[in-house]
């Protein structure tokens, strides 16, 4: 299956990719293949190994160019991915310099995936979905674009302590809600899988489960604190979304 603008795991070593696109993508593999230290995210392992994951590739993360070009791809993503499978992702590599990958700190990265994400909501042509509220310190707010409900992940080169969130380019892994719908169908199960990934958490990285992983609709739950985690255990007190201006809903001349 071919997707504009995309790379399906079918292609992504048949079609021409620049040197640091290759060396994301074979890294990547190399991270979700390997059994001798298992990622702990094991339906990510699952959308890997049954090749159900789409590949973007994007421009150095500060550029207003890489903005539209993720909004772009995840316009095509939307339109297909439920034909991808249960355990589809959308892997979308940053090219990152390298005076990003050895200067830039965890919180300047962190800076840099909110830019994105509040770069996202300007490029955004739809209205919000009516069933997500607009406040993110609400449990049932997650960030959505397109009217697509997404969960997002983010991996710097700057982590150093919480494995799980390193990678040696900028990366995002965005998940549809409609696949974690998916996982959380057969509540034994999916408990069953939520615990030995926080026991594979607690083997990959240095330092113990982050507090702020939870679970979606719990009350004392934010999805915004678990897409950017810190290398210890803060977190940010405010979320840094700026789609909305006040409470009173969406105002698409008056953002920013």
């Amino acid at each position: 299956m071919t997707i504009k603008g995309l790379v399906t795991d079918s292609q992504k070593h048949q079609v021409s990719l620049l040197p640091w696109q290759r060396s994301a993508i074979d890294l990547f593999d190399h991270k979700l293949k390997d059994t001798d230290r298992p990622f702990p995210c094991i339906p990510a392992t699952q959308g890997h190994s049954l090749g159900q994951f789409c590949y973007g590739f994007v421009s150095d993360p500060r550029s207003s160019e890489s903005t539209k070009d993720l909004a772009g791809l995840l316009r095509d993503y939307s339109a297909k991915y439920r034909d991808l499978g249960k355990y589809t992702s959308l892997i979308v590599f940053f090219e990152t310099p390298e005076e990003l990958k050895t200067q830039y700190t965890v919180e300047e990265f962190e800076e840099l995936f909110w830019k994105q994400l509040n770069g996202l909501g300007e490029l955004d042509e739809c209205e919000w979905p009516e069933n997500i509220p607009i406040d993110p310190h609400d449990p049932v707010w997650e960030f959505c674009f397109n009217q697509e409900k997404l969960f997002m992940y983010c991996g710097t080169p700057a982590h150093t302590n919480r494995l799980s969130r390193n990678f040696p380019y900028f990366v995002l892994a965005i998940t549809p809600r409609w696949v974690l719908e998916e996982f959380n169908a057969n509540p034994h199960l999916a408990g069953k899988i939520k615990t030995k990934i926080r026991e594979r958490i607690e083997k990959y990285d240095s330092i113990p489960v982050h507090p702020d992983l939870n679970s979606y609709g719990k009350e004392d739950n934010y999805e915004w604190k678990q897409y950017f985690l810190h290398d210890d255990d803060t977190s940010l007190s405010k979320c840094p979304f700026h789609r909305f201006l006040g409470k009173f809903g969406f105002k698409k001349k008056d953002r920013f």
